[in-house]
């Protein structure tokens, strides 16, 4: 079926994306003291992005230019819907935004290290409803 190829294909170069974004946020993670923090949560969220913008792919859900996570869950269908609070949405659309610039303030490690912690659940999640043609071979 064409389509379906077509949107797999698709799908497939959202979640190598997405893929990236988490392990640039888990390199810097581990990178120790004097991490930059608020780049781990831009990519925690970059990576939560890239994965609904996947999901919406799939589905054939057109979706805009955002980085704005509520209003892209408001665009997945409610049976494929991560458990993913409005607070924590927000939370992480700010690290897209906000964080990125001067005025924003530091962000602890630990800030960090939960955001990455959430993109992985978010991750999980989602890509559970991915066809395997979809996800990426693991490296070894």
């Amino acid at each position: 079926m064409p389509g379906l190829e077509s949107a797999v294909r698709v799908v497939g170069e959202w979640v190598q994306k997405a893929e990236n974004d988490l392990e640039a946020a888990g390199r810097i993670l581990r990178s120790g003291a004097g991490l930059p923090a608020d780049t781990v949560c831009f990519h925690a969220q970059q990576c939560v992005e890239k994965y609904l913008k996947a999901l919406l792919a799939l589905r054939g859900i057109a979706f805009p230019k955002t980085h704005n996570l509520r209003a892209l869950m408001g665009l997945v269908p409610r049976n494929d819907q991560p458990q993913f609070s409005e607070d924590e949405q927000d939370v992480l659309t700010d690290y897209a935004t906000g964080a990125r610039y001067p005025g924003w303030g530091d962000v602890p490690p630990r800030e960090a290290r939960e955001a990455v912690k959430l993109a992985r659940r978010i991750r999980r999640e989602i890509r559970r409803l991915f066809p395997k043609e979809a996800l990426p071979r693991r490296k070894r």
